[in-house]
């Protein structure tokens, strides 16, 4: 009998970041600044000891070398005492050649 795969809705595929990729990031008058595990063109994944309701609205500036990218995002997953999936929900226009360019770069490096 063949084990079923679970379905992923995942749109985009995933980059993990080495340990020098941060965001800072504010929700609903909380402020933070936290390591990015993971990276695609559709969200992250911030690691934080402090957990958001899903569905919880965030700004998030990324702090790298390719410049200033700025988004939108909401919680879509919560891990307690780890993280926090965030799905983007806008990029700013003239930020995503650079979001682009840290996607290569991060591919690049793994």
């Amino acid at each position: 009998m063949q084990q079923q795969t679970p379905h992923s809705r995942r749109f985009s595929s995933r980059v993990a970041t080495p340990g020098h990729v941060y965001v800072y990031w504010s929700s609903l008058g909380y402020d933070d600044t936290s390591r990015v595990r993971d990276l695609s063109s559709g969200g992250l994944f911030v690691q934080t000891r402090k957990t958001k309701s899903v569905g919880a609205k965030t700004n998030v500036h990324f702090l790298v070398e390719e410049g200033q990218i700025r988004a939108e995002a909401v919680v879509r997953h919560v891990e307690p005492g780890r993280g926090l999936g965030l799905q983007f929900t806008a990029v700013y226009e003239e930020d995503r050649p650079r979001l682009a360019g840290l996607m290569k770069r991060l591919r690049a490096f793994g």
